[in-house]
């Protein structure tokens, strides 16, 4: 049982301000997306209307945190849990005494995401590991500390890589890159990598920078850096593999790819597990992502012609809204659609969109996940990573043989 431990916080004032590429930067007020979670007559909910844009208050009190975990623990003693919120948890005033608390010198504390740039000394990530840290997901952007002053706004950045060498050296350190070319990119990256490597940390997460909404930006604020040109998909693919080969790192990227396991959509290279799905009796379209359309066409190619994919202007599937529905051709739509189960639209405007044209199609929301990004894979194996996807594939052939004509 692993249990996480919510801090709350607000992106760009509970840590320390805004990285100059952080994707809640600019971010006003935003009207709810609708979503899966949402009542049938009412577009909005919690989720969609507050978790999306990380819509905290500020930070928790210890003691709620305290008070929600043991609620969910139901008196058990959980394997792990993972401190995680909004904020920065080195900016989390009550950090160590949580740990301590949550870890009671028995469970397994994972830092879910910190930059450091709330650390006052290396003795606060010394503090952390004797208190019972032994898992740390470190977004580093590089180890050069002019960088990230620069684009991190981290007046401290010694001593952020100095808590950073700590924890590498007692803890499974998950190191995360934001990508942005010409700024830690190139030779850049290469010096991170071996400053990693050095350290001991354990993997390297490259994330793709995203600066417009076709690339995930759906909260108004695009473009984040103006005159930014990201790396296309290609190249970013391509840097993951290079990085990966050239070091002893465990290397992935998101959106795409992880070179040792083949996520996402590792079934697209392993036709024979393909074979062993359940076979297709009905026909539909599955719409997916961009990213994902070549390797959905690949695998579902396999199973013979009852199914089409269709992709949107979307790089990531999860951030599909109602926009990128009213845009699609509906010429190449069949009678049965198969959305993307976290898609951010309301059912009543998803049955609109895809009604246009006069037809009255079948909607219905597949499983959350198909596959995993770098970002879950890092710390998978390749079969784990093929049991996932055999499962949830499996789910989705169960709809649309249910739903399918």
């Amino acid at each position: 049982m692993e249990i996480l431990a919510d801090v709350g916080g607000r992106p760009g004032l509970d840590c320390k301000g805004f990285c100059s590429y952080c994707y809640f930067k600019g971010v006003k007020s935003v009207p709810p997306f609708g979503c899966k979670f949402c009542m049938p007559f009412q577009k909005g909910c919690d989720y969609c209307s507050r978790a999306i844009v990380e819509g905290y208050p500020g930070f928790k009190p210890m003691d709620a945190v305290v008070f929600e975990v043991a609620g969910k623990c139901m008196g058990s003693i959980p394997d792990k849990v993972t401190i995680s919120g909004g904020g920065d948890l080195s900016c989390y005033p009550d950090l160590l005494p949580l740990t301590k608390m949550l870890s009671q010198g028995m469970v397994p504390i994972a830092l879910g995401y910190t930059s450091g740039k709330g650390f006052k000394s290396a003795n606060d990530a010394a503090a952390l590991v004797e208190a019972g840290v032994t898992e740390v997901s470190f977004t580093v952007f590089s180890t050069n500390p002019q960088l990230r002053r620069k684009y991190m706004g981290d007046k401290n950045a010694e001593i952020a890589i100095e808590c950073l060498k700590i924890f590498c050296q007692s803890c499974e350190v998950y190191a995360a890159v934001v990508l942005i070319p010409g700024v830690n990119d190139g030779a850049e990256l290469e010096k991170t990598c071996s400053d990693l490597e050095d350290m001991g940390a354990k993997g390297l997460i490259l994330m793709r920078f995203a600066n417009s909404r076709e690339q995930g930006l759906i909260l108004g604020n695009a473009p984040i850096m103006p005159g930014i040109m990201p790396h296309s998909v290609e190249e970013f693919q391509n840097i993951v593999t290079e990085t990966a080969a050239g070091h002893r790192l465990r290397v992935t990227g998101t959106p795409l790819w992880d070179p040792l396991t083949g996520a996402p959509f590792a079934l697209a290279r392993h036709l024979e597990k393909i074979a062993t799905l359940p076979p297709l009796r009905r026909s539909a379209t599955v719409i997916t992502s961009s990213v994902a359309l070549p390797l959905l066409t690949t695998i579902f190619q396999q199973m013979g012609e009852k199914v089409n994919v269709v992709g949107v202007d979307k790089d990531v599937g999860c951030l599909i809204t109602i926009e990128d529905f009213m845009n699609l051709d509906l010429g190449v739509v069949k009678d049965t659609v198969i959305i993307p189960g976290r898609t951010l639209a309301h059912e009543k405007e998803i049955k609109k969109a895809f009604s246009r044209d006069g037809r009255n199609r079948i909607v219905a929301r597949g499983p959350d996940r198909l596959t995993v990004d770098g970002e879950m894979s890092i710390s998978m194996t390749t079969e784990e990573v093929l049991d996932l996807e055999m499962e949830a594939f499996g789910e989705l052939i169960e709809a649309i043989n249910a739903l399918g004509v």
